[in-house]
């Protein structure tokens, strides 16, 4: 190995000692087309120019476009690329093989590879790098879709991200790159950096977000249970027939923002309010049954969540959501209202029962009665029914059935109201005493 090689491994780990990574671009390559009046070696490493001039203080700027900084040593100019560090890129755009010098080496000698004609030199990542000038009025990625998308294909779901968010198409070549690397997308894609993308997703355009990667097939690996609502179907109304279960769960999402605007969590757990139905569904005497969904959707859900790395004061918010979703859609009576009112985060609750009404063009007639009950559960209860009904008004003072009875009910609920009678035994003096004014 000749001393420019040396050096050049001498500071790669001077780099890679202060905790960063860092190697030679090709050596074999860079060996055979070293020119011995002009030493140069390209290296590439993790660090900035900042972080580099730290490590290496006479290093210099460079305006040579891809180049961190130059270095002279020992009568050998060493320029400092950028290494690949993006986790979703594929294996093969891990390692810069050849750099703008090289090509000028190897065109020089006349022995350019066709297959290095358009080097890629990893740079520092931008939050739109590898998308095309949006004015053009979709999503694009930047010059052949399919080799953009393999240096990182956290790309694939920031294009639908950003689709959804700005409501834009995207491209059909861009679009077919997904759908073809959509596996590459699951295997080389972190979780967590896929649920960073969804979280930038806002709350209203969510259900965009979700068709897209359904569309795509990535929804299929990355939560399974989800896209599996596509192949179950359910009464939407007797009027419009079946919908799938996916179909309505995307309705769903569109509806409850517009009620709860931003919130993203409510939102989420509108999405996987009928997951439980992939579990509990039943075809019996020729309809479809799901009983207890909400619970084993809970469940389910739990689940999912923990595999999408959700904080656990989110997952247990969200799993309430969708193990009580359904106490609304029933007509409630007073203690039933009240024992609803008792839950943590009701309100988001009757937006996912007014949403899922809404998704189906459903009957609001539960869902009005329970409204006009929650306006009652403000009044104590003691207020609403007296202690004693007419029977046992009846039965302990010996009145015989007649308007005075109802008498007797009114002016006991209003003691109770005024706080002079508070128990059983009181309401049963009360309307003994009052009883001995009754007309005989």
């Amino acid at each position: 190995m000749t001393q420019p090689f040396k050096d050049a491994i001498g500071i790669c780990k001077a780099i890679m000692r202060n905790g960063y990574d860092a190697y030679v671009v090709n050596t074999q390559l860079q060996s055979e087309i070293l020119d011995q009046d002009c030493l140069e070696i390209d290296i590439a490493c993790e660090p900035g120019y900042v972080e580099l001039g730290k490590i290496f203080p006479g290093l210099e700027m460079s305006g040579e476009d891809g180049v961190v900084g130059t270095l002279r040593e020992g009568g050998t100019l060493f320029r400092f690329y950028h290494t690949d560090t993006d986790d979703s890129s594929h294996p093969e755009a891990t390692l810069a093989r050849v750099t703008p010098t090289m090509l000028r080496r190897l065109e020089a000698k006349g022995t350019l590879p066709a297959s290095l004609a358009c080097p890629f030199i990893p740079s520092s990542a931008e939050t739109y790098q590898g998308f095309d000038d949006f004015s053009k009025g979709d999503i694009r990625f930047e010059g052949v879709p399919d080799e953009t998308l393999r240096r990182s294909y956290v790309l694939g779901v920031r294009a639908m991200r950003i689709a959804a968010n700005f409501d834009l198409p995207i491209e059909p070549n861009s679009w077919m790159a997904i759908v073809r690397s959509a596996s590459r997308i699951l295997d080389y894609v972190p979780v967590t950096e896929i649920m960073d993308e969804w979280r930038k997703v806002e709350a209203e355009n969510m259900y965009k977000f979700v068709q897209l990667m359904f569309d795509s097939m990535l929804l299929h690996g990355l939560i399974p249970e989800l896209a599996a609502l596509s192949r179950i179907r359910h009464l939407r109304t007797p009027e419009a027939g079946e919908e799938t279960v996916l179909d309505h769960t995307i309705e769903c999402m569109r509806r409850y923002p517009e009620e709860l605007p931003f919130d993203w969590l409510g939102t989420v757990a509108t999405m996987f309010h009928d997951v439980g139905k992939l579990y509990a569904a039943e075809y019996y005497n020729g309809k479809w049954t799901f009983y207890q969904h909400h619970r084993i959707g809970a469940k389910v859900t739990r689940k999912i969540l923990r595999r999408l790395h959700f904080l656990p004061e989110d997952v247990d918010l969200i799993c309430h959501l969708v193990r009580n979703h359904m106490r609304f859609h029933f007509m409630l009576t007073d203690k039933g209202i009240r024992r609803f009112k008792a839950l943590d985060e009701y309100p988001r609750l009757i937006e996912m029962a007014r949403a899922d009404i809404k998704a189906r063009d459903g009957n609001y007639t539960h869902f009005n009665h329970n409204m006009k009950y929650l306006e009652r559960a403000e009044t104590p209860e003691q207020m609403l029914e007296p202690l004693l009904n007419g029977n046992e008004i009846m039965e302990f003072t010996g009145l015989k059935p007649g308007p005075y009875v109802g008498v007797i009910r009114d002016a006991l609920l209003k003691a109770q109201v005024t706080g002079e009678v508070t128990s059983m035994e009181e309401a049963i003096e009360y309307v003994k005493t009052y009883s001995e004014r009754a007309p005989r």
